[in-house]
């Protein structure tokens, strides 16, 4: 069960590090194809600094989650991993009410599941 916890949270790292790479540095190519008809293409050069404030942020979650992987305590790495699955899964959620309810499928829901495995683990 460890191993395959740790696989998804390696994914979902990757994900958010793919999230990263989109709002920080393609914007205006990945993020109008990712966000089509949820935002005119007009708006995505003036909110090119406001997406890659968001990738920052996603940055940080996946840092967090790979830190999990350098944690030699089991214990502090799970509670650690805990916590920024809770960050991503509230983040998911609240983009999914705010923004679009597509993000709950493609963030929360992929962290919940992760969420499940490191808790019976």
């Amino acid at each position: 069960m460890e191993i395959i916890s740790k696989i998804l949270i390696a994914i979902v790292a990757l994900e958010h590090l793919y999230i990263l790479y989109m709002e920080m540095f393609a914007w205006e190519t990945l993020g109008k194809k990712t966000f089509k008809g949820s935002l005119p293409d007009e708006m995505f050069k003036p909110t090119k600094k406001l997406a890659a404030n968001q990738g920052l942020y996603n940055g940080f979650l996946s840092a967090g989650l790979i830190w999990t992987f350098f944690i030699c305590d089991q214990i502090w790495a799970k509670n650690v991993s805990i916590f920024f699955l809770a960050c991503v899964i509230v983040a998911g959620i609240y983009g999914a009410l705010s923004a679009s309810k597509k993000i709950f499928f493609v963030q929360a829901l992929p962290a919940i599941i992760v969420m499940i495995f490191v808790l019976l683990r």
